[in-house]
């Protein structure tokens, strides 16, 4: 299991608003660690309910979860809580930066909340994210003030601040023009190639998906193909 970052056993979920619908069904999951996989399939086939039960968000579902070998499944919500800050980075659609804040204070928050270390390494590690994604000089201006895809690289080193054992991302790039999109994978791939991260990815994109290590196939609440 040492390998393994996380585990999804038997999954199941319903909605039950209208009326009880069954959306996740059985679904096993094994994503080593370093792995980028992206999970695709038609709207409505599941895979961003699937992504928020994986992130902990949801935890209204049947079966087990692990992550890095430790069950998450019926913990307390502070216990998740503090797994989501600690151990998952998220990236999603929309990029959801505090406009007024500085890059480098947005990045800086979730590692403020996790109180792990003291202010100046915060800081030291925010400048060292934004850095790693040619995006320092914009370090002290207004989140507002940067490009769609700027906000983009500024919300993913946010993701990155903690040292998360997997990032997840919903729909990372569906707001991005096609140069932008391109960024942002070569950015995902950088952090899996060289870093060793984990990445669990929903997208719409085929290139996307294409180019990351694994294709998950959804349909139906069912995983139909686990990929290579």
């Amino acid at each position: 299991m040492a390998d393994i970052a996380l585990k999804a056993t038997s999954v199941t979920k319903y909605f039950h608003d209208p009326v009880t619908m069954q959306v996740l069904k059985n679904i096993d999951l094994v994503v080593p660690k370093g792995e980028f996989v992206s999970i695709v399939g038609k709207s409505g086939c599941g895979k961003s309910t699937l992504l928020y039960v994986l992130s902990t968000m949801d935890t209204d579902y049947e079966g087990e979860l692990e992550i890095n070998g430790d069950k998450v499944t019926g913990q307390s919500l502070n216990k998740l809580a503090a797994v989501r800050n600690g151990s998952i980075g998220f990236v999603f659609q929309f990029h959801y930066l505090l406009p007024d804040f500085t890059c480098l204070k947005n990045v800086m928050i979730p590692a403020l909340k996790l109180g792990k270390y003291a202010y100046k390494e915060v800081e030291e590690r925010a400048y060292e994210k934004l850095k790693m994604f040619g995006i320092e000089e914009q370090a002290l201006k207004k989140a507002n003030k940067l490009s769609g895809g700027q906000q983009q690289r500024v919300a993913i080193a946010r993701a990155l601040i903690n040292d998360p054992a997997i990032i997840m991302g919903d729909e990372p790039t569906g707001n991005l023009d096609s140069k932008n999109t391109g960024i942002v994978f070569d950015l995902f791939q950088k952090l899996s190639k060289e870093y060793g991260q984990t990445i669990i990815t929903v997208t719409h994109d085929e290139d996307f998906a294409r180019r990351s290590d694994r294709i998950v196939e959804m349909a139906d609440g069912v995983i139909t193909n686990h990929g290579k």
